[in-house]
């Protein structure tokens, strides 16, 4: 019913920015909550911001807090996630994820979320 596109990865160095953008397709945007989680070769996918429904309670891991900003637009049925200060750290494939209870809960895993884009990789070289 709903399909994520994940756009915005790129090589960059530390220190660098980038923007990711999620564009979403069918069910009704404006109603899910919106996440972004990431996986770094041979580890776990792991959570790294959401935003629920209306864009205004935002939830962060501590590994990004002050570096990462999630924002939405529900009217272009985007979402983005600006990174600042990227870190080597930071590198792995970064997926979207929708989540049709449309709430923000302090660390939700992916198990949570119901609809899944095919990632966008971000590289960040020291």
């Amino acid at each position: 019913q709903v399909q994520l596109v994940e756009s915005g990865g790129g090589s960059v160095e530390a220190g660098d920015s980038l923007i990711l953008t999620c564009t979403s397709a069918g069910g009704t945007f404006g109603k899910y909550a919106v996440a972004w989680f990431r996986q770094a070769p041979g580890n776990e996918r792991e959570f790294v911001s959401a935003i629920n429904w209306g864009g205004v309670v935002t939830d962060y891991a501590d590994s990004v807090k002050g570096r990462f900003t999630i924002s939405r637009d529900n009217a272009k049925s985007q979402a983005y996630l600006q990174m600042d200060r990227l870190k080597p750290e930071d590198t792995g494939l970064y997926y979207c994820a929708a989540r049709v209870l449309g709430t923000v809960v302090a660390g939700l895993g992916w198990r949570s979320y119901d609809y899944w884009g095919q990632g966008t990789q971000v590289t960040v070289s020291s």
